[in-house]
Order: C-alpha cells, then sequence, then structure tokens
C-alpha cells in the first residue's frame, strides 16, 4: 500500500495560496493545480505548516469577508440617527 504523500515528514513541500486566501500544504514533486500559487517553499512540512499557522488567521474565504465588510458597512450607513434631547 502507498503512504499519503502528505503525510511524509521527511518530504519536501509547499505551502500554496489561492484567489479566496486559503491555504493548503502539497508536495513538492505533484504539480500546482490550477487556481493556487506558491506562497512559501520549497520546504520541510513543518516548515510549510508552521508557514499556513502564521499566515491563514482567517479560516473564511476572502469573498465571503468581503462579503460581510460591505454588509456591515451598509447596515451602518443606514442605521437611524440618535435623537437628541430637546
Amino acid at each position: 500500500m502507498m503512504a499519503n504523500p502528505f503525510d511524509d515528514e521527511n518530504g519536501r513541500f509547499l505551502a500554496l495560496i489561492n484567489d479566496e486566501g486559503q491555504y493548503s500544504l502539497w508536495p513538492a514533486f505533484a504539480d500546482v493545480p490550477e487556481g493556487w500559487e506558491i506562497a512559501h517553499g520549497e520546504d520541510t512540512r513543518q516548515a510549510c505548516l508552521d508557514h499556513i499557522e502564521a499566515n491563514w488567521t482567517d479560516m473564511r474565504p476572502r469573498s465571503l469577508v468581503e462579503e460581510m465588510r460591505e454588509y456591515e458597512a451598509g447596515r451602518a450607513g443606514t442605521a437611524e440617527p440618535e435623537k437628541t434631547s430637546s
């Protein structure tokens, strides 16, 4: 049975990132999939995991983060003005 290349502690890896800001650990011998680019590597598995942990601080896809910001900005712009006492 062939071992999973993602679990190879002695393997060489890349840390990939996609347009949504999501990261992936990737074996260095494998072609980088379409839609992904190298964010760190070629390096040890642990160094790539450390890079991912240090840089992927928000698990939400970039499009969701932007949509939520727009929603919050819209809510802030439509809030009723505070009433002042006379």
